[in-house]
């Protein structure tokens, strides 16, 4: 299970002018980068089973500093570089706790 940290919740969807073969590469390699990050514990990439072209990624960060170092790791900027993908929306989320 896991302990507390920053969870983030982001839904991508796959440009319709992107070939949809190499954008889930470049998933796949962005996941693998971001899986490898310090302060990254999980990087799961969803592919939606009615639209091939969506994706909700699940994230996990020990703290905000691992969140925002994310955003200036060489594999983060390119895969943004890239343009083979828009971001719909995104939201942190925290683990359920038994305090009210």
């Amino acid at each position: 299970m896991f302990k507390q940290g920053l969870f983030i919740t982001a839904e991508l969807r796959i440009k319709p002018e992107s070939d949809l073969d190499a954008a889930i590469a470049a998933i796949h390699t962005f996941c693998d980068g971001m899986n490898s990050e310090k302060g990254c514990s999980m990087a799961v990439p969803l592919q939606d089973k009615k639209d091939p072209y969506r994706f909700i990624f699940w994230e996990r960060y020990e703290n905000q500093e691992a969140f925002e170092q994310h955003f200036q790791a060489e594999h983060t900027q390119r895969f943004i570089q890239s343009g083979l993908t828009d971001l719909v929306q995104a939201f942190e989320t925290q683990l359920l706790t038994a305090e009210k």
